[in-house]
């Protein structure tokens, strides 16, 4: 065999009496060594980016809530004359508004258009399945 090619049988450290061989393990494993204690990170704790956005989204509507409630609570005690159901009124007013807006928006969308290409002999099956299920358990009878 070539030398190039020969496995080394002998360890590395293989020179180093007792006393040095301890020594370096003593000084491997203390660089290896990992503090595992768990330490308190400043912030919020790690959540996923959905979690993220609705925690914010309720620390703000609690916020807009407090805000408003408050806002109607020292309208009501300054006056010494302000009717709850009116001050509801004119502080529900602003949030009924918007979340018309939101939903005439979200019905304001186009619906998508839908294309279906298809190669070669195409069957559609048109069946309409009547179901009813009754009973404690369950049963489903389907019938054509």
């Amino acid at each position: 065999m070539h030398s190039d090619t020969t496995p080394q049988t002998g360890a590395a450290g293989a020179g180093l009496s007792e006393a040095q061989a301890d020594t370096e393990a003593r000084r491997i494993i203390a660089a290896a060594y990992r503090d595992t204690t768990p330490v308190a990170q400043p912030g919020r704790p790690p959540m996923s980016q959905g979690a993220t956005d609705a925690s914010v989204l309720m620390l703000t509507g609690g916020a807009t809530t407090v805000m408003v409630g408050g806002t109607a609570s020292v309208l009501m005690y300054v006056s010494q004359f302000a009717d709850p159901i009116v001050c509801g009124l004119v502080f529900g007013a602003p949030a009924a508004f918007v979340l018309a807006l939101a939903r005439l928006a979200r019905r304001a969308k186009p619906d998508p258009e839908i294309h279906h290409h298809y190669e070669g002999p195409v069957h559609q099956d048109q069946r309409t399945v009547h179901s009813r299920t009754n009973g404690v358990w369950a049963k489903t009878n389907n019938q054509q």
